[in-house]
């Protein structure tokens, strides 16, 4: 039970103040003036205002709430090293014992895991968020069990009671870290790009380590080991191997004593793209289907080309040699002998022989094909004749081989079951609302070696790829593509052919037949498998810890199928079906948990101290809790204090009036008459 006096006014406070104001005036003129019955009329004046203030007697029933003590855990990752853990749930245990014997206390245990999406410790975060569900009036205080690397000290709520951090660090700490500090997107491929790394140890590492070995590995191959410095920058000079995605994997063995080998592992994701690619393109005579190759070789800024193109038409025999002819040396040797390694790609648009390229000069071209380059011959009238390119040394490599026969009428390019499946031409085919135009004519002839992707008259080959040693090679058995660039009876898909066409000849990966690779986000990896077959077995995935297991896929299109993997920890990955390998970065290069493994209270003491709060070692031994009023200090030497709330529940309140109206009455008439009687007998 609690009692007090409170007030209901009748009138305004501002009124009774000059009704006061008003009476003691009167009272003091009655002075003056030397009236005997001054004091008795003054109490009258004052039972009136008294009774206007209406005191009212309240007496409450309440019932005392307890205090609410906050105990927040840290389970992010970095508390999972050594016994950091273990250490935490005891003192959280043993702690919760001592608040609870204290009498009229409730511990309230909040648990805060990793951050989503590499965000962290957010400790205080999770400290508001528990304070926004307590009345803070019945809050005494929050202890912290955590090794004080938080990601987000600047969310500090504001506190009504002592906040103390209790670390869980070891003096005899140390850890051993790689980072890469600068690496970057992309590179061209063939030139060279820097890295910066840096191994460091931080912490009581052993004295006396000056060099510690450093393993380097692409894409999982099996690494090359460096000897580097310790506590200094490493600028490390590579070039990527390949275009497309290029995993780099840096690391260092695991030494006893240290906290982690998380963060003795740096991964890199670095996409190799293409400087400028060479392309020679040698056109045999003038033709619309020459202007459509070289606008789309032009149209791309990555694209150099060289572009000659014999003007001389066949049917002209004026006797001029054709050396004669051009206004500028064709300089055929430097060409097809000299730097013919240096193009990408070549072209053979309609071209036939003339005498200008020598067998020698097209042997050439043979053994670059077989060492790694790529020919595309776009095939008109004249490779059906006796004249034909596919007469001379490059005949070993031509997939098809012409009948002589030149189909001259309308037909339908159409795309075979295989080139459904495959990169170049998948998702290429018309549909109801896109048809394809007719294309006027084409040369027959018979696939000898290869892949048939697209059919014309009477299912004649009329695309056929093949690879010929480390190279690529590409028939088009037809003049007529550029039908299509000009819209006739509707257009194609003209361009996007041609350029799958030149990509896959460069061996650009996203258009390889057989592939396999991933594409990460966060912590999931969508698995992708191209493939000509019907059917793709499953993908074996090998985890950062060395576990398998297998990832069924399922088709999404013709030659492709996916799957979605969530990965359980953050790493490389390998990826494995049949012979084709691949291998992935999940996660971030340098998880935000393992930057910074030591234990410390740099970042939480402005927010422990602002509250009169400490932040102690649980090394030193778990302190002991003691109650502290409001405003003094809550820390001293082996112990921690909170302050006692005295929160309370009002159940019941009753109100009785000091001045009832009947009492009123008679004091005011007892005082007034009694002022009056007395003045009356002087």
């Amino acid at each position: 039970m609690s009692g007090s006096v409170v007030f209901d006014p009748l009138l305004p406070w501002w009124l009774i103040a000059v009704l006061a104001g008003m009476a003691m005036a009167t009272c003091a003129l009655a002075l003056h003036r030397g009236l005997s019955g001054w004091a008795l009329r003054a109490l009258g004046a004052l039972v009136v205002l008294a009774a206007l203030a209406g005191p009212i007697f309240q007496q409450e029933d309440r019932e005392r709430l307890t205090d609410i003590v906050l105990l927040v855990e840290d389970e992010s990752a970095s508390q999972q090293l050594s016994d950091r853990a273990a250490r935490t749930a005891d003192a959280a245990e043993r702690l919760e014992q001592q608040l609870l014997a204290l009498g009229n206390t409730e511990v309230r245990r909040v648990k805060v895991p990793d951050g989503v999406d590499n965000s962290g410790t957010q400790l205080m975060s999770a400290l508001g968020e528990a304070l926004a569900e307590e009345p803070r009036g019945r809050v005494a205080g929050a202890i912290l069990l955590s090794d004080g690397q938080v990601h987000d000290p600047e969310r500090v709520p504001e506190m009504p009671a002592p906040l103390h951090l209790l670390h869980t660090g070891q003096s005899s700490d140390w850890d051993r870290r790689v980072s890469v500090t600068n690496a970057p997107a992309f590179a061209i491929l063939g030139e060279e790009v820097t890295l910066t790394l840096t191994l460091e140890d931080v912490g009581a590492a052993p004295a006396g380590t000056a060099t510690v070995p450093l393993d380097v590995s692409v894409d999982g191959e099996t690494p090359q080991r460096f000897d580097v410095p310790v506590g200094k920058d490493i600028e490390l000079p590579l070039r990527l191997p390949h275009g497309g995605r290029n995993v780099l994997e840096f690391s260092t063995p695991f030494v006893e004593g240290e906290l982690t080998d998380r963060n003795n592992v740096a991964l890199v994701q670095i996409n190799g793209v293409r400087d400028r690619l060479s392309v020679l393109l040698v056109s045999g005579e003038p033709h619309p289907g020459g202007r459509t190759w070289r606008n789309l070789l032009k149209s791309d800024s990555s694209v150099d080309l060289v572009h000659f193109t014999i003007l001389r038409p066949p049917e002209k025999q004026d006797g001029v040699p054709v050396r004669e002819l051009s206004l500028i040396a064709f300089p055929t040797r430097e060409l097809f002998l000299e730097k013919i390694e240096d193009f990408d790609l070549i072209i053979f648009d309609r071209y036939k022989r003339r005498g200008i390229l020598p067998s020698l000069y097209l042997d050439n071209v043979r053994n670059y094909v077989e060492q790694g380059g790529a020919v595309l011959i776009a095939a008109g009238p004249d490779f059906a004749s006796a004249d034909s390119i596919y007469r001379t040394p490059i005949e070993t490599v031509v997939p098809a081989r012409p009948t002589a026969r030149v189909l001259e009428q309308p037909f339908l390019p159409t795309v075979t079951d295989l080139g459904e499946r495959h990169p170049v031409t998948s998702g290429l085919s018309p549909d109801d609302d896109t048809p394809w135009g007719r294309w006027m004519r084409q040369v027959e002839v018979e696939a000898q070696a290869g892949e048939i992707l697209m059919t014309g008259v009477e299912d004649t080959p009329l695309l056929v790829l093949d690879r010929v040693g480390e190279g690529r090679v590409a028939l088009l058995a037809s003049d007529h593509a550029w039908l299509w660039h000009r819209g006739y009876e509707g257009g194609g898909p003209q361009l996007e052919l041609l350029r799958r066409l030149a990509h896959w000849m460069m061996k650009e990966p996203e258009l390889e037949e057989e592939a396999l690779w991933a594409e990460a986000t966060g912590q999931s990896m969508r698995i992708i498998r191209q493939t000509l077959a019907e059917d793709s077995d499953p993908v074996t995935v090998v985890t950062p810890s060395g576990e398998e297991l297998e990832v069924e896929l399922t088709e999404v299109s013709p030659g492709r199928f996916e799957a979605v993997y969530d990965g359980p920890e953050i790493g490389l990955y390998r990826l494995r079906v049949g012979e084709l390998t691949a291998v992935i970065g999940l996660g971030p290069a340098a998880p935000v948990e393992f930057e910074n493994t030591l234990a410390s209270t740099e970042l939480l003491t402005p927010a422990v101290e602002a509250t009169g709060g400490g932040a102690l070692a649980l090394e030193d031994g778990l302190p002991l809790l003691r109650q502290v009023r409001d405003g003094r200090p809550a820390v001293g030497r082996g112990w921690i204090g909170i302050t006692p709330r005295g929160a309370y529940e009002t159940l019941n309140v009753t109100q009785t009036p000091i001045l009832p109206p009947w009492l009123v009455l008679i004091l005011i008439s007892a005082l007034v008459v009694g002022g009056w009687l007395r003045e009356g007998r002087r």
